[in-house]
């Protein structure tokens, strides 16, 4: 893998794979799965799948001979969906375990296209490029700088859009924050880190790695416990 962003973008990567691979992997099991889950939970796991659905709707109806790059994928649902249009998905998570499940899950269920699962970083050039690369839920924890570093290095990648989220800066957000404190320390994931949309619109326009690159779509998706804002990057 080559330029790796910050420190800072390395420390937070180590502590997302302690989370997710350790520390509460039972809980986003369940989370990602149909059981029963709590209240709070219950509208996470509708505001994702909203979010899911709103970030697959940016991408062509027809991905067929397309290679898409699902970036911090979890266990592999919007992969397993694009794959259903014909994409040819590389499904990238840094936690093992998460991985797994989602090899175990979709087995079968590529439709007319195919996902192949890898355990790595979204960034290792190694995965080679892509017409589309989708990262929901996955940069909302880094700082904005090194959200745009990490734009900067998929898009040169990437032929033809990034639709990616971020944690918009908000009072609602910052109130959901003081909650999750009263959550066990062991389901804390790593803080996110809110940015106003504005700002973020700014660096990404002022970033000479994407001067290619003019933003297009934008939408929130915002209830109960789930706050997460969708921004579509595509090649000029």
């Amino acid at each position: 893998m080559t330029d790796v962003p910050t420190a800072t973008y390395q420390t937070r990567r180590g502590e997302l794979e302690t989370y997710f691979d350790r520390t509460a992997v039972k809980a986003w099991e369940r989370l990602t799965s149909d059981a029963p889950v709590g209240r709070i939970r219950a509208t996470v796991r509708k505001g994702r799948e909203e979010m899911r659905n709103t970030l697959l709707s940016w991408l062509p109806a027809d991905l067929t001979a397309r290679r898409v790059l699902d970036a911090g994928c979890g266990t592999g649902a919007l992969a397993v969906e694009a794959a259903r249009r014909g994409a040819d998905v590389v499904a990238v998570d840094i936690s093992p375990t998460l991985v797994q499940l989602g090899r175990d899950r979709t087995a079968g269920r590529h439709g007319t296209g195919q996902v192949s699962f890898h355990v790595g970083d979204m960034l290792d050039e190694g995965f080679g490029a892509f017409d589309h690369i989708v990262a929901m839920d996955i940069l909302i924890h880094y700082q904005p700088a090194d959200v745009t570093r990490v734009l900067g290095l998929l898009a040169k990648r990437t032929a033809g859009s990034v639709v990616f989220t971020f944690a918009p800066r908000t009072p609602l957000l910052a109130a959901m924050h003081n909650v999750g404190k009263l959550f066990p320390r062991g389901d804390r994931a790593p803080s996110i880190v809110p940015v106003a949309p504005g700002h973020l619109r700014a660096l990404i326009e002022a970033d000479p790695a994407l001067r290619d690159w003019t933003i297009g779509r934008e939408r929130r998706v915002a209830g109960g416990f789930y706050i997460s804002q969708a921004l579509e990057l595509r090649r000029r």
